[in-house]
């Protein structure tokens, strides 16, 4: 029997996020396609998390008071300001529920993460996308499509998938062009990986306004994306309208003391910083030499550009590598057809890579 139940607008127009997906062949199977930790988490983390396991009939800190002070001493904020939630996907989700809806406008660029249509056409609200510059952030494109209905921007600093960064300066100059009543949400899921003198990832920014969020995730260098961890940076009136919707008990106690141990290792953050460095800039150097473009180089990954030429195209070396049980992700969904995004992996991943790029271009894809 056909339902007659009829979905809120916009929800029919949503097409399901698709995640990097893995594939066996050869013997092997390397994930290069999610950008997750090449190293995994903390061993001190693993610790904290099984230790915690014991508590699991326990309900957790309604607060997260422990895990916001650990963020708030790392990062020294506010950690009045901090509020959990489930990964940064939840709060980026609350964020656009709780300050747009049907008849609003959320404006985001065009080549970035794709939930962010699906946060804004679940609420009823309408998609805004402004036009891209060298694949970043265009701060004049996206204040020329502001009117009267904008009430959400949100900006990927770095952006997932090129890789680019907008620069402190730019943000501020984004935030000073937008209306006081339309709010700014900056996801730094990777702000971790940059290390740029005229960066920011928007503390600053949310410390002086009353209008701005930085959301921040665990999935990327902390390496604890099965966990679903995340967090968010902002005024106390806006913790308090988000805090208001968002799961109660959100955030698991094993998830938090993984989380706390996690960002109290700072070695093993620069450990491993060093080695998506290290292997970014192999990786970045070794596509160049075979003629091919790169769109940024901030993140855990490089995001690469081929030509129209067929055997050599984005699709050809996706295959191939397919074939060899190495999974990197195509960029279709983020609306660039001739790139693709590939991970840093760990050392033995990368050398398997590196051995099956140089066997396509060497002999190409047959």
């Amino acid at each position: 029997m056909a339902s007659t139940l009829t979905p809120r607008p916009g929800i029919a127009n949503i097409r399901a996020y698709v995640p990097g997906q893995t594939v066996e062949a050869d013997g092997r199977s390397i994930k290069l396609s999610a950008n997750e930790s090449a190293l995994g988490p903390s061993p001190k983390a693993l610790e904290a998390y099984e230790k915690a396991a014991s508590r699991m009939s326990r309900y957790p800190e309604s607060d997260a008071f422990a895990i916001r002070t650990a963020i708030a001493k790392l990062y020294n904020l506010n950690p009045a300001r901090i509020l959990m939630g489930i990964g940064s996907d939840e709060l980026l989700s609350a964020l656009v529920r709780a300050y747009a809806g049907a008849g609003d406008e959320v404006i985001y660029p065009t080549a970035t993460f794709p939930m962010y249509r699906i946060y804004t056409l679940a609420t009823g609200a309408t998609v805004v996308q402004a036009p891209d510059k060298n694949y970043g952030a265009d701060v004049d494109a996206i204040l020329a499509k502001v009117t009267p209905n904008t009430k959400v921007v949100i900006i990927a600093n770095p952006n997932n998938p090129t890789g680019t960064y907008t620069p402190a300066s730019e943000l501020e100059r984004l935030r000073a062009g937008l209306r006081d009543d339309i709010l700014l949400i900056i996801d730094a899921a990777y702000a971790e990986y940059v290390e740029r003198p005229d960066y920011d990832a928007g503390a600053s920014l949310v410390e002086r306004t009353t209008n701005t969020v930085m959301t921040r995730t665990f999935s990327k260098i902390f390496g604890m994306a099965g966990l679903r961890l995340g967090w968010c940076y902002a005024c106390e009136d806006i913790i308090s309208v988000v805090g208001r919707i968002r799961s109660p008990f959100n955030v698991s106690t094993p998830s938090q003391a993984a989380g706390i141990a996690a960002l109290e290792d700072v070695g093993f953050q620069r450990k491993i910083i060093d080695h998506t460095r290290k292997w970014r800039e192999i990786l970045i150097q070794r596509v160049k030499g075979y003629g091919l473009t790169v769109t940024g180089t901030e993140g855990n990954f490089v995001n690469i550009g081929f030509p129209d030429t067929p055997g050599r195209k984005a699709s050809d070396l996706d295959a191939y590598l397919r074939s060899k049980g190495i999974s990197v992700r195509p960029m279709a969904m983020f609306g660039l057809p001739s790139h693709l995004r590939i991970t840093v992996g760990t050392d033995d991943e990368m050398n398997a890579l590196m051995e099956a790029l140089e066997t396509f271009y060497a002999k190409g894809s047959a």
